[in-house]
């Protein structure tokens, strides 16, 4: 039987696959606890920069499993699933790395959730995307009701989570939640995209996700707080002299994340 999630290192990039394609890469326990080790394997290996998130065969992730919802039959199981797949958003979200989302075909529900949990969002244009929650009688988790309103006006996420309707890619594209659109291979498109992580600062990259990420529940004296004391941090390290070295010697710094 084949892993329903595959790991491989590609140079300085971490490419995590969810591997239920005949499934459309519904989440199973088995799958969402593979992913986040891959995540953790990612997160402490130095020589990589940045993650891609993918899906095999024709569809990103078409949310949970219906078998495993209808398989729940108390509250305390269906706390621990929900709280088990929470943990991989809260996951991508915590980690100092980079993660892209590499979206082709259907990412649905929770599947929506994985790819919004992440940092960008390349989609080809049979992407579509869909709040799938309300026609099972249920409401968005994975973080939806918060993501959803950091980039959509209040009553437009009301409406995309109530109607249930597909998003189609160019809509998802306008709103800002997508970043690019491509053509052709996918991966090969996530790679390029990656290329300013790859070539940039890691402990700058590092913190900029994390104020960001965090920017949303902060006010400004605290904002100015945190710049300033990771600045100072940042304006002590060889990657910084490096900057200034290359900058001086009209040539491309070469960083090292220390």
């Amino acid at each position: 039987m084949s892993s329903p999630v595959i790991y491989r290192v590609d140079g300085q990039i971490g490419h995590i696959i969810l591997n239920r394609p005949e499934k459309e890469n519904s989440l199973t326990e088995d799958l969402v606890v593979r992913v986040v080790e891959a995540l953790r394997v990612a997160e402490e290996d130095p020589d990589i920069k940045v993650i891609i998130l993918s899906g095999e065969g024709q569809n990103f992730c078409g949310g949970a499993n219906l078998d495993v919802l209808m398989a729940l039959e108390n509250a305390s199981e269906t706390s621990k699933w929900i709280e088990m797949t929470a943990s991989l958003a809260k996951t991508i979200v915590d980690l100092d790395k980079y993660v892209v989302a590499a979206v082709q075909g259907f990412a649905t529900g929770a599947g929506f959730g994985l790819a919004l949990a992440s940092d960008f969002i390349i989609a080809d244009r049979t992407a579509k995307f869909s709040l799938s929650f309300s026609r099972l009688g249920l409401i968005p988790d994975m973080g939806l009701t918060k993501n959803l309103v950091d980039y959509l006006p209040l009553a437009l996420a009301k409406e995309w989570i109530s109607s249930g309707r597909i998003i189609t890619v160019e809509e998802a594209y306008q709103k800002g939640i997508v970043n690019q659109i491509v053509e052709g291979n996918l991966y090969e498109h996530a790679v390029a995209f990656s290329q300013f992580i790859m070539d940039g600062p890691p402990l700058s990259n590092k913190y900029v996700k994390h104020l960001l990420n965090r920017a949303r529940y902060s006010n400004l004296d605290v904002a100015l707080m945190n710049e300033n004391m990771v600045q100072t941090v940042l304006l002590q390290t060889q990657d910084h002299k490096e900057a200034v070295r290359a900058f001086l010697e009209n040539r491309t710094p070469k960083f090292s994340g220390n």
